[in-house]
C-alpha cells in the first residue's frame, strides 16, 4: 500500500509539472511572458475573454498541489490553516479603506506612515494587515515598511468590477457565523425558502427586519450590484461562452434575467448579426439601457438590441427566438421557481429554439445516474475525480448562494431532471471550468 501511494504522488508531481508548462505556454503565447509574483501591472491574458485552456491547466494545478499537501502535510496543521484562514478579513480592510488605489498613484511603493495617514487608519495593524497578504503576492512589501501593489491587489481597487463583487460579499462571513445555528433550528433547517437563509438567520439575531426582498434594491446598491455581477463574469471567466458556442449559427437571442448586459453587451459587440431581446425587472431595464448607451452605442444605433421588462416566474419571455440565455440564474433558486422559469420559457420556444443554462456544476466524486459517459467532466487518476480544490469556485459559489438565498448549485444530474420536468432534453455540454454552458432543446 505504501508503495502505491508513493506512485500516487509521482503522479501528483507529474500533472504539477506538466499542468505548470502548459499555462507557462499560454501566457508565453501572447508575446508577453510569464508573470511574476511581484509584478506590478495586469498581464494581458488577465483581461482576455478567453483564457479557457489556461483556466483548465489551473484546475489540473490547484487541484494536484492541494491534493499533494493533503497527503504529504501534517494533518492537524492542515486543519488548523482551514479553520484560521483571515484573508477575507484582510481583504475586506484594504477594501473599504482603499488602500490598493492610494498605493496606485506610488508604482514605487509609499511608507507606511504616509499610507496609514491616507486612509486613515492604524500604522502598526495596516502593516499586520498588508503583510499577511502579501505572503500570497497581494501587495508586496518592497522595502522595510514600503508597499506596493502587486496584479493581485490591483483587483482591489473601487474602479475593477471583480474588486466590486468582492465588496457586495463582504458581509457572507457573518452568514456563514451561523450556519450551524440555523441547520439545527427547527424553524429553518430543511427549508429552501429564502427567507430562511443563513442570511436571514443571522439578521433576525441582529434584530433587523428580513421581511424585505434580496432583489429589491435601491438605486445605488443595485449599481454595486450589477457592477459586481460584471466582476463576477471576469472572476468566472465566463465570457468564454463567446468564444466556444457556435454563435454564428444563431440569429437571436433572449438574456433573460439578463442585468444590465454583462454577458449579452459582449455578445452583441463580437456578433452584430445577432438581434438580442434584454429582459429583467422593470428597474433594472432601465438601468441597462443607460449601460447599452454608453457600453454598446452602436448596437443601439443599428436597431439590434431591444429591451422588455418581464418577471420570469409570471411572464414568458419574447417568443420563437433561437436561444434564450440564462447565466446564473437558476442557482438562486430552488426546484420549484427553477421549474417555473423553465416552464414560461418552454411556451414560446420554437421546434428549433435552445436554452442555454450557463451556471456552475458540482462534478461529483462518482459516476453519476443518468449522466452519460460523453457528458462526463473528470479529472485524470489518481485526483480527485471533481479535480478536488481546483473546483474550489464552484462549491465556494454554491456556499454562497446558500447563506444568502438558501439556494443551491447542482450536479449535471440534477439539471438535466429539472429541464425534463419543463418538457426539456440536453443535448450539448461546453465545459468552461468554473462555469458550465448546457444547451437544451424541446424533449
Amino acid at each position: 500500500m505504501a508503495e502505491l501511494n508513493e506512485v500516487k504522488v509521482e503522479v501528483l508531481l507529474d500533472i504539477i509539472n506538466s499542468s505548470t508548462r502548459e499555462a507557462m505556454a499560454e501566457y508565453k503565447n501572447t508575446g508577453h511572458g510569464v508573470p511574476g509574483i511581484d509584478s506590478s501591472t495586469f498581464h494581458p491574458l488577465d483581461l482576455a475573454t478567453d483564457t479557457l485552456a489556461l483556466r483548465k491547466a489551473i484546475r489540473l494545478l490547484e487541484g494536484a498541489c492541494d491534493q499533494l499537501h493533503a497527503i504529504l502535510a501534517p494533518p492537524q496543521n492542515t486543519v488548523y490553516n482551514f479553520v484560521h484562514d483571515y484573508n477575507w478579513a484582510c481583504t475586506n480592510v484594504a477594501m473599504r479603506s482603499r488602500i490598493a488605489d492610494v498605493l496606485d498613484k506610488h508604482s514605487e511603493g509609499l511608507g507606511l506612515d504616509a499610507l496609514a495617514d491616507a486612509v486613515n487608519l492604524d500604522k502598526a495593524n495596516t502593516a499586520r494587515v498588508l503583510r499577511t497578504l502579501a505572503l500570497k503576492g497581494c501587495f508586496k512589501e518592497v522595502e522595510r515598511d514600503v508597499f506596493a501593489n502587486t496584479r493581485l491587489s490591483l483587483v482591489l481597487k473601487s474602479t475593477n468590477n471583480a474588486g466590486c463583487c468582492a465588496r457586495i460579499e463582504q458581509d457572507f462571513p457573518k452568514y456563514a457565523a451561523v450556519l450551524y445555528e440555523a441547520m439545527i433550528d427547527q424553524e429553518f433547517a430543511g427549508s429552501d425558502k429564502v427567507d430562511k437563509a443563513p442570511r436571514a438567520f443571522a439578521l433576525r439575531k441582529e434584530g433587523i427586519n428580513i421581511s424585505s426582498n434580496f432583489w429589491e434594491m435601491d438605486d445605488e446598491t443595485r449599481d454595486i450590484f450589477q457592477r459586481g455581477m460584471m466582476g463576477y463574469t471576469e472572476i468566472q471567466g465566463s465570457a468564454a461562452v463567446l468564444h466556444h458556442y457556435p454563435w454564428d449559427n444563431v440569429s437571436s437571442v433572449v438574456d433573460v434575467g439578463s442585468g444590465i448586459g454583462a454577458m449579452s453587451i459582449p455578445l452583441a459587440k463580437m456578433f452584430p448579426h445577432l438581434r438580442i431581446t434584454n429582459q429583467d425587472l422593470p428597474e433594472t431595464i432601465a438601468q441597462a439601457r443607460n449601460t447599452w448607451k454608453k457600453d454598446a452605442p452602436e448596437a443601439l444605433l443599428d436597431g439590434r438590441v431591444e429591451f422588455v421588462p418581464f418577471n420570469f416566474f409570471e411572464e414568458s419571455p419574447v417568443a420563437g427566438k433561437d436561444v434564450y440565455y440564462l447565466r446564473s440564474i437558476i442557482h438562486d433558486w430552488p426546484d420549484d421557481e427553477s421549474r417555473a422559469i423553465l416552464n414560461n420559457i418552454r411556451k414560446v420556444m420554437g421546434p428549433n429554439s435552445r436554452v442555454l443554462i450557463h451556471d456552475c456544476v458540482l462534478l461529483p466524486t462518482f459516476q453519476e445516474p443518468g449522466v452519460g459517459s460523453n457528458e462526463v467532466i473528470k479529472a485524470p487518476e489518481p485526483m480527485l475525480s471533481n479535480f478536488g480544490a481546483g473546483s474550489h469556485t464552484t462549491y465556494h459559489c454554491d456556499m454562497i448562494v446558500w447563506l444568502v438565498l438558501n439556494a443551491k448549485e447542482r450536479t449535471l444530474n440534477e439539471f438535466k431532471i429539472i429541464g425534463a420536468s419543463a418538457g426539456l432534453a440536453l443535448t450539448k455540454v461546453y465545459d468552461l471550468v468554473a462555469t458550465t454552458v448546457m444547451e437544451f432543446r424541446i424533449a
